[in-house]
């Protein structure tokens, strides 16, 4: 996907003119979890009333929603249900179309994000220390609530995001997840400068990991089971590129785990130097084996995990982004084909992100 500073036709639109709201809107939602090659399907592409903005929301008329592996963990089951028959999607770039009552952060036509963080209570410890990816009663895009897999999603206005001029919208997409998620791995994992940084999958969100840290001049090695991946890694600048449980050619000082594949974790910390972090980044993962303490956790080696992200990460990244120019390499694809890039996602071997493409704009 081209990046430049000039404006795409789907930026350019009369913010000015209102938009026809229709009553229906074409959307996928779950309708039993289960392998999203299992036959039926867990998913099914319908027809949804458009929701309407509560107290302090906005409507949005989406334009494009990154495919995350998150939504396959809410397709099939490995997360608990939370809403019967949910829409997926919670990478979503499109514009606001209605404002709900008691709202003033955003006008009509402004193109915002819509993240997986959708709300916090405000109120409890965490919250109150800052840490309101904790809190115990947040909810989720497209897995508490409707998401992006769709053409309208509300949002609450204080959880949404503004977007830099410079992405277009089918590159922004990958960034509110993907990116935001890996920019706390990334913090979390303590890497230090000029550092080596091992990275276990490599699709969405560590493809975007990959380049904050060498854009800072720190040394990466990836470590994925596709082939197409670890040449696209290499491709990007990694120093080198291995199957998921090979030990890398050096030492590293932090790892990142975001494959959902707890029978990594020994193998990467085997792989840190004394001292090193080890990240696991991903909402779900198979269960860890048993640990070797000498082997594994001896020498002050440290295991940590992530836990969604607080809205100040989110803030973070998006400026950092834009002032790197980091550049999500997408595959598009259309809203009738969430399924088919749900199932190339599943399959472990892609190049980059993948994104809907759902209006435009």
């Amino acid at each position: 996907m081209k990046l430049d500073s000039t404006r795409t036709p789907e930026e350019t639109v009369n913010v000015n003119a209102p938009e026809s709201i229709p009553t229906e809107m074409k959307a996928w939602e779950v309708v039993k979890p289960g392998p999203i090659d299992g036959d039926p399907s867990p998913l099914r592409f319908t027809t949804k009333p458009v929701p309407k903005p509560a107290r302090g929301e906005v409507l949005v008329h989406v334009i494009t929603c990154g495919v995350c592996h998150t939504d396959l963990h809410v397709t099939e089951g490995d997360l608990p249900v939370h809403k019967d028959h949910v829409t997926p999607g919670h990478e979503i770039v499109g514009r606001v179309v209605k404002n709900g009552p008691d709202t003033s952060r955003f006008k009509l036509g402004d193109r915002i994000g819509i993240p997986w963080l959708r709300w916090t209570c405000g109120v409890c410890e965490y919250c109150r220390a800052g840490k309101e990816n904790l809190c115990p009663n947040s909810l989720y895009t497209g897995w508490d609530h409707d998401g992006g897999y769709a053409e309208y999603v509300t949002v609450p206005e204080g959880f949404a995001y503004r977007i830099p001029e410079r992405f277009d919208s089918v590159t922004a997409a990958p960034l509110l997840c993907a990116g935001i998620i890996g920019y706390r791995a990334f913090e979390r994992a303590n890497v230090p400068a000029g550092g080596r940084l091992g990275l276990y999958g490599f699709g969405g969100s560590a493809h975007l990991t990959a380049q904050i840290a060498m854009d800072q001049g720190i040394e990466v090695h990836v470590l994925t089971r596709g082939k197409d991946a670890r040449q696209f890694a290499l491709q990007l600048g990694a120093a080198s590129a291995n199957g998921a449980y090979d030990l890398p050619p050096v030492k590293l000082d932090s790892a990142i785990i975001y494959a959902p594949v707890g029978d990594i974790v020994p193998k990467a910390l085997e792989a840190l130097k004394p001292g090193g972090t080890l990240a696991m980044a991903g909402i779900h993962s198979t269960d860890i084996p048993q640990l070797s303490y000498t082997d594994h956790i001896f020498h002050e080696k440290n295991l940590t995990s992530v836990e969604s992200n607080t809205r100040r990460d989110g803030e973070e990244f998006l400026t950092l982004a834009d002032r790197l120019k980091i550049h999500p390499k997408t595959t598009e694809y259309p809203l009738a084909h969430a399924d088919e890039a749900l199932k190339y996602v599943s399959r472990g071997d892609i190049e980059g992100a993948c994104v809907l493409r759902v209006s435009e704009g």
